[in-house]
């Protein structure tokens, strides 16, 4: 029910040409209000707090559809964030981003480097050890990180007095965020694969589509089971009945898709030629994204470094560890 809600919004509001004038500098209110007026920001707020209490596995295909999108406001990060503060908290009203790296300078000033939608954010939440801090962005000095279309920045608090510390629920932050990553790079990447082969299917080169020739049917091949297995890897750690997700699965699941999401771009831009790289032509929309979420609170390198380390550990084998995952 609220997939298709949200997928019948974005398909009216959230247009490539949106996306295209909020990378350019253009407002986001109207896409940001149109979620907001939903009430899709409380999809994980418990029930007693006047939210759906969306269980996680229900949620993926919404994080999906907004990759599908490339939604170019932090919805998704939102509906996360107001889940970590919980409803002991007074609830900022505006676009919450996770921070994805928080460091204090000698000086006392906060520092969150490369923040996704750190460019029109109204808040930060970041992990401060075992804590959060939630950082007002009119308060920061944004930095744009200098890539076209970009809306990452990082963003600098001279004072450290502005942070609002809430206590518990730091270590989900990444956890949480590795995860949501994991399930907007499936649904671009999704989204990516269905335009490369209806483009396949449709271009006719030397008397027949492309998709007719078998190198061509190669590429798409491989680039259908990366695909899959991303997606997979994504929903699975989703498919919990826990309030988050664990952190293995998470782990897991950003680490498929972040390295599927280079391959898949790579093949999508070759199989396209030179219509693919076009300003006016949509793919470039995603795959811009692809690359800028692969490195989002962390790529597969930093995640795989948790994995393995987990698996050394683990006093079993190789196999009983895949089958326990």
């Amino acid at each position: 029910m609220f997939a298709q809600a949200i997928e019948d919004i974005l398909q009216d509001q959230c247009t490539p040409a949106v996306v295209r004038a909020i990378e350019a500098g253009g407002s986001p209110l109207k896409l940001w209000q149109a979620l907001q007026g939903a009430g899709f920001l409380e999809l994980l707020a418990s029930e007693d707090a006047g939210g759906a209490g969306l269980p996680l596995a229900d949620l993926f295909p919404i994080l999906c559809s907004f990759g599908r999108y490339t939604v170019p406001v932090p919805v998704a990060q939102t509906i996360v964030a107001r889940a970590l503060l919980g409803s002991q908290f007074a609830m900022p009203s505006g676009m919450i981003t996770l921070g994805a790296a928080l460091r204090r300078e000698a000086g006392g000033a906060i520092v969150c480097s490369f923040t996704p939608y750190g460019m029109l954010a109204d808040f930060v939440l970041a992990q401060d050890g075992d804590a959060l801090l939630l950082l007002h962005c009119a308060a920061a000095q944004r930095e744009a990180s200098g890539v076209h279309g970009s809306l990452t920045a990082t963003l600098r608090w001279s004072d450290a007095r502005v942070a609002t510390h809430v206590p518990g629920a730091g270590p989900l932050l990444p956890t949480f965020a590795a995860a949501l990553h994991a399930a907007v790079l499936s649904g671009a990447m999704t989204r990516v694969f269905e335009m490369t082969l209806k483009h396949c299917n449709d271009r006719i080169q030397f008397g027949k589509t492309l998709g007719k020739f078998q190198a061509v049917q190669h590429q798409l091949s491989v680039m259908a089971e990366h695909v899959a297995a991303a997606s997979m890897a994504a929903e699975a750690a989703f498919h919990t009945d826990a309030a988050a997700p664990s952190l293995l699965a998470a782990a897991m699941a950003k680490s498929r898709t972040s390295e599927a999401a280079v391959l898949v771009a790579s093949i999508a831009h070759a199989l396209h030629g030179a219509i693919g790289i076009a300003e006016e032509y949509d793919l470039q929309l995603l795959t811009r994204r692809l690359h800028e979420w692969r490195m989002a609170h962390g790529s597969e390198a930093h995640w795989n470094v948790l994995i393995g380390q987990r698996v050394l550990s683990a006093d079993v084998s190789i196999v009983d560890f895949v089958r326990s995952v």
